[in-house]
């Protein structure tokens, strides 16, 4: 083996190339503990998913920004946490999504998509114009909706926009939105009316009553407006009028087709 020129040249440059990189190693770890790749610059941009021109935190305030960044920013450019600073932002009640970058030489960008709430889930949770689910407190009047399961509020939603856009002539908006377990739909509107729409066609069936309101069940009472409308009908609505109104003499019937 000694006499083999050829190994022992191959053997010293394993050797030599071993040792450089240790000695690279040692040095790259000794400059990234010392300051001088500190984090002078941190940049929160918001950003938002349905309304690119809007750049305002509205429900994120800078006193939960600077705990984070006061909490997760440890270390320095190459050391900090990237992972760790994101699951904080995250965990914020109105963060929908966050992505957090290095940006050369010395600075951090966090990027952070807020909820944009659309209504209430039941009571104890709301929801955005993504139709997810999501938990925070807000002072606001908003539809509620509810459904058999969480994950309904994907459909609840779809159907919301629909409806609302069926009702918008009549200037009626919707309060109330229920799926119920066997997906039959009932919306109570802001006048108080309750809408029995049930499984089948159930645009269809808001549609007719959208198309009809104004020439037949808006003349039903010129001071109540109906209680209850049943829809499925395929000819006709089942209406029931506010206890008051069915009090007045010649008025016995709690159901009316029209």
């Amino acid at each position: 083996m000694w006499n083999n020129h050829q190994l022992l040249n191959s053997l010293a440059n394993v050797l030599f190339v071993t040792v450089i990189l240790a000695v690279l190693y040692t040095v790259n770890l000794r400059y990234i503990k010392l300051p001088i790749f500190p984090i002078n610059e941190i940049s929160i941009k918001p950003i938002n998913g349905i309304d690119s021109g809007d750049r305002k935190l509205r429900n994120i305030t800078y006193e939960q920004i600077e705990e984070i960044l006061r909490d997760e920013i440890t270390g320095n450019f190459v050391t900090i946490d990237l992972t760790a600073v994101r699951q904080a932002f995250k965990e914020l009640p109105w963060v929908r999504k966050v992505k957090v970058l290095r940006n050369w030489p010395d600075g951090l960008e966090v990027l952070l998509e807020e909820h944009v709430v659309l209504a209430h889930w039941g009571s104890s949770a709301l929801v955005n114009t993504y139709g997810e689910v999501f938990r925070a407190t807000i002072d606001s009047n908003l539809p509620v909706f509810t459904g058999p399961r969480e994950e309904s509020s994907h459909e609840v939603a779809r159907q919301y926009a629909a409806f609302t856009k069926i009702l918008d002539p009549l200037q009626q908006p919707i309060a109330e939105i229920n799926l119920s377990p066997r997906y039959a739909w009932r919306i109570r509107l802001q006048t108080g009316t309750v809408l029995e729409l049930g499984r089948d066609e159930v645009e269809k069936r808001l549609a007719r009553y959208t198309s009809v309101y104004n020439q037949s069940i808006a003349q039903l009472n010129q001071l109540e407006l109906p209680a209850y409308m049943d829809l499925r009908y395929s000819n006709g609505f089942a209406v029931r009028m506010p206890q008051a109104v069915q009090k007045v003499p010649g008025r016995s019937s709690m159901r009316k087709e029209t």
